[in-house]
């Protein structure tokens, strides 16, 4: 272990490394710890994306971690709280910081792509899936950039733009006779094209089928320019090379796509827009199993790649771990955000060994899932018949005894 320890694997450039709040955070340190830092001269540009430090810099160090990523071109993330009223008063924040998710979306503008870990012995909810489904979440816009107003009694509420030249479009949105709320919401056309060729282009990549839903028959026209440039852009720059491949794209209701994906056997990618994705993966990731078993990565149109778990922060075991309690948490979806950070830095750097670590630490985590070793939440969902449970850190510490022995 010394000499392994003498001879870790050389980096040239850092990753961004954007550390986060509660649980994940506790988990963070331990996979560093564990799996990383005995093997890799680790190099990182640290950016602390706890809810304290972005309180602390009026949310500054979030633009500045997304700006790094931009320079960099490869971050990996770990979960962060989005505030609420009650964080408010829990971390005495300065105002109710945006989805640091959001932010950092809106200045890559990427497509964030995520799908399952699938393991064997856990067995998908949904009989027939035996493929992953892959998430394309639209990473720009809707309710993640909106502005709200309460609305405090009577009065006209209107959508109004004002162009360049002065001139005004004006839609009412409601009379009220009493108080309310209000919430608007925007996108660009540079940003829906941007996602709409990121998935066209993983689907030539993957050879997998594109499906894409909203719901234009009501949003007449938000929802409906999304569907308008999606087929422009596939029938003008993409409908040939589909047809090579043997390959599909469709658009449908997402309500129709919702049951269509039930009855699906998987193997295919399903665009949404940013609400539907956020919930829809989450969706796909707990019925495949887990939600702490769906990877996430955040791909801009230059070529920028933001990796990170699909799941919270986990605060239940957070708090639990600060009474002193015992935890067992699932870290497999954090180490996979490394690894995925890790593999595409020794991709863009030319450094096979950093890309073969992380497939070796990849199939670490499934083998010791599939050895019988693994936290209570998988526990509860494998076929495996006598699991041993273990607590967060022994899990860790499982997969780097699993880990020793492909090295």
């Amino acid at each position: 272990m010394a000499e392994q320890t003498m001879n870790r694997i050389q980096m040239t450039t850092p990753l961004v490394e954007m550390d986060g709040d509660e649980m994940t955070r506790i988990l963070w340190r331990m996979i560093k710890d564990e799996l990383l830092l005995p093997y890799i001269d680790l190099k990182t540009e640290y950016y602390d994306l706890g809810l304290e430090c972005r309180n602390a810099t009026d949310d500054q160090v979030t633009v500045d971690s997304a700006n790094a990523t931009l320079k960099y071109g490869v971050a990996v993330k770990c979960a962060t709280i989005t505030p609420n009223a009650a964080r408010m008063t829990e971390y005495n924040l300065k105002e109710m910081w945006k989805s640091p998710n959001g932010t950092i979306r809106a200045i890559l503008d990427g497509t964030v792509f995520r799908a399952p870990i699938l393991v064997k012995g856990i067995v998908p909810y949904v009989g027939k899936w035996s493929k992953p489904i892959t998430i394309a979440r639209h990473a720009y816009g809707d309710v993640y950039k909106n502005t709200e107003i309460k609305v405090p009694g009577p009065g006209r509420a209107e959508l109004v733009f004002t162009a360049e030249d002065g001139t005004e479009t004006r839609e009412l949105i409601h009379n009220f006779t009493g108080a309310g709320i209000l919430q608007g919401i925007h996108n660009t056309e540079k940003s829906i094209s941007s996602f709409a060729r990121a998935c066209f282009g993983y689907a030539l990549d993957t050879r997998q089928d594109l499906w894409f839903a909203t719901k234009d028959t009501i949003s007449k026209k938000y929802d409906h320019t999304f569907k308008d440039i999606f087929q422009e852009i596939y029938d003008a720059e993409y409908k040939t090379r589909f047809e090579e491949l043997g390959i599909e794209y469709f658009y449908t209701l997402i309500d129709d796509a919702v049951a269509r994906v039930i009855r699906s056997e998987g193997g295919f990618i399903w665009a949404c827009k940013n609400y539907d994705g956020d919930v829809m993966s989450d969706m796909v990731a707990t019925a495949y199993g887990d939600l702490s078993m769906m990877t996430s990565v955040l791909v801009s149109p230059s070529g920028v790649y933001e990796y990170e778990a699909a799941h919270g922060t986990v605060q239940r075991h957070y708090y639990k771990h600060l009474k002193g309690e015992e935890t067992s948490t699932n870290s497999i979806a954090t180490i996979f955000a490394w690894t995925g950070a890790l593999r595409k830095r020794g991709e863009l750097d030319h450094i096979p060994e950093l890309m073969s670590f992380a497939d070796k630490l990849d199939q670490a985590c499934i083998k010791t899932v599939e050895g019988g070793k693994m936290t209570r939440s998988l526990a509860a969902i494998s076929t495996c018949e006598k699991p041993v449970i273990l607590n967060s850190l022994e899990f860790i510490q499982a997969i780097r005894e699993t880990l020793e022995t492909l090295l």
